[in-house]
């Protein structure tokens, strides 16, 4: 919104975020002909002015410091948020595989964790409809989970250096592969209220932004939907307080062109993310009669091993993700499971990352770097438990605007770390097999989840099963700090068929309050 314009009025529904929580749930709302606004921290990033320069495009992620404790504190900043208009999904990698149905009956099955409060068969109708909406790319058969109703709509993109040599060493042991479900175009197609997005060109920049439109960010999908069914979006407007009235949610405080500003809604739809959305929450002492905003922080195991090879693999080109398998989606003596994906990097990423690994500096860390264009990594994305131990609090030192950090409270339990162990064993054994050198595994969590858990109990969940908040009138949360376990796999089209699942839900609730 261009800051001229007036502050829009008379909202019947305000969204905190505009990333694949709060996106997909406007554009739903909006073409409800609800009258509806959202406000984002960040900026707009048009696709004309991503730059392929991991440096320049520093602007796509949250980089507030939050602190972090525990025995395995999560690096925040580039790992795991994003800032702009499109949030996280401006530089994800645009993997979107499906939870399997299991995953939502962690307890059942294993008797801890929890189960999710709803059915995989409520979220597959709006997997398939993402899927076709996104443009998402993948296989003619997927060889995990339920058969599909409903065929990807691009084929799958050209599997890179790194997914060829994982390819060809899983062979070698039995191990099923397949390539995998990028929201990324392999054909360009027609994007209602955007207009056309283009062939994925296999830059390899997923992660610093997309400058064609190949990558189904939220800016080129649900937010150009959005917008065009009337949604208005405030960029650069940093929330720092919501507004209650009478025991009712009426809307929140932002700063915006350097002033402190208050937009008010009947409802208000918080979407700013596992961190964010509980720091608000805990600054305003809001919808915490069970005690349970902030708790369960959950991370994925996400372990990665590199290696080099006598090819030239030049791991910046194609798709990052190429190639997955979930043969490892149940194992023997552990909860859950994991994935296993490909992996291609950009050349500062992984000098960071193996300079941070490896504890390598100077002469030796260039020497290493000389053989960046041979290098080729495996990534898993495993099942992260619960914990009482992993929380979120608001610290006592404040940021930048007055206002208290948050402090993030993580350390693996003992199935995590045997998962750790379990996946770096089977990676090392993967790039033994294709004769790679220099082997080396990065421990790492990816991913932020839970802290405000949905469930049907307001003893010991945030929200209901579609976000409604327990305790506070006109509240609604959609990100991904309502799941209640982690899934083995990527979030992204999980809190996306959430969104979708929610605006519905809100849509019925207001057609029967009108």
């Amino acid at each position: 919104m261009d800051r001229a314009e007036r502050l829009p009025e008379d909202l019947d529904v305000l969204v905190i975020g505009t990333g694949a929580g709060g996106a997909p749930l406007l554009a739903r709302l909006a073409a409800a002909g609800l009258k509806v606004a959202a406000l984002e921290a960040g900026v707009r990033h048009p696709p004309e002015e991503i730059a392929t320069d991991e440096v320049a495009q520093a602007g796509l992620f949250w980089m507030d410091e939050r602190l972090s404790a525990g025995q395995d504190p999560v690096p925040f900043g580039r790992n795991n948020s994003g800032r702009g208009v499109g949030g996280s999904t401006l530089h994800y990698t645009a993997y979107t595989p499906r939870a399997q149905p299991d995953d939502l009956k962690l307890r059942t099955e294993f008797g801890v964790g929890e189960d999710w409060p709803l059915e995989f068969s409520e979220l597959e109708p709006y997997y398939d409809e993402l899927e076709y909406f996104l443009g998402v790319s993948g296989p003619a058969e997927y060889p995990w989970g339920p058969q599909r109703r409903r065929a990807y709509r691009h084929p799958p993109l050209p599997l890179n250096g790194a997914a060829r040599l994982m390819q060809r060493a899983c062979a070698e042991i039995g191990m099923r592969t397949s390539p995998a479900a990028n929201a990324a175009l392999s054909r360009s197609q027609e994007q209602p209220g955007y207009g056309t997005r283009h062939t994925c060109t296999n830059r390899g920049f997923c992660q610093a932004g997309c400058s064609v439109g190949a990558k189904a960010s939220m800016d080129v999908t649900f937010l150009a939907l959005a917008e065009a069914h009337g949604a208005q979006i405030v960029d650069g407007a940093q929330v720092t307080a919501l507004t209650v009235q009478g025991g009712r949610m009426t809307g929140a405080e932002f700063l915006w062109n350097g002033q402190l500003h208050h937009l008010g809604a009947r409802t208000v739809v918080l979407a700013a993310g596992a961190v964010e959305t509980p720091r608000l929450l805990l600054l305003g002492g809001l919808a915490n009669s069970s005690g349970q905003v902030g708790r369960n922080f959950m991370a994925h195991v996400g372990v990665q091993v590199w290696g080099q090879v006598e090819e030239d693999l030049r791991p910046y080109k194609g798709i990052p993700g190429g190639l997955i398998s979930e043969d490892t989606h149940r194992l023997p003596g552990l909860v859950g499971g994991y994935l296993l994906q490909s992996l291609g990097v950009m050349p500062v990423t992984y000098a960071t990352q193996y300079a941070r690994g490896t504890l390598t500096w100077g002469p030796d860390l260039i020497e290493h770097l000389r053989g960046y264009t041979h290098v080729a990594g495996i990534n898993v994305l495993g099942e992260c438990l619960p914990y009482e131990h992993n929380f979120l609090e608001l610290s006592d030192e404040p940021d930048a605007r007055g206002l208290p950090k948050p402090r993030i409270h993580f350390s693996f339990g003992e199935n995590e770390k045997k998962m750790t162990a379990h996946a770096e064993a089977l990676m090392r054994d993967l790039w033994g097999r294709v004769g790679a050198r220099d082997v080396w595994a990065l421990p790492r969590a990816a991913h932020t989840l839970g802290t405000a858990r949905m469930g049907h109990d307001p003893q010991t969940s945030v929200v209901d099963p579609f976000g409604r908040a327990h305790d506070l009138t006109g509240l609604w949360i959609c990100d991904n700090s309502t799941f209640p376990s982690s899934l083995s796999v990527n979030p992204a089209l999980t809190q996306m068929a959430l969104s979708l699942r929610t605006a519905d839900a809100l849509t019925g609730d207001l057609k029967v309050r009108a």
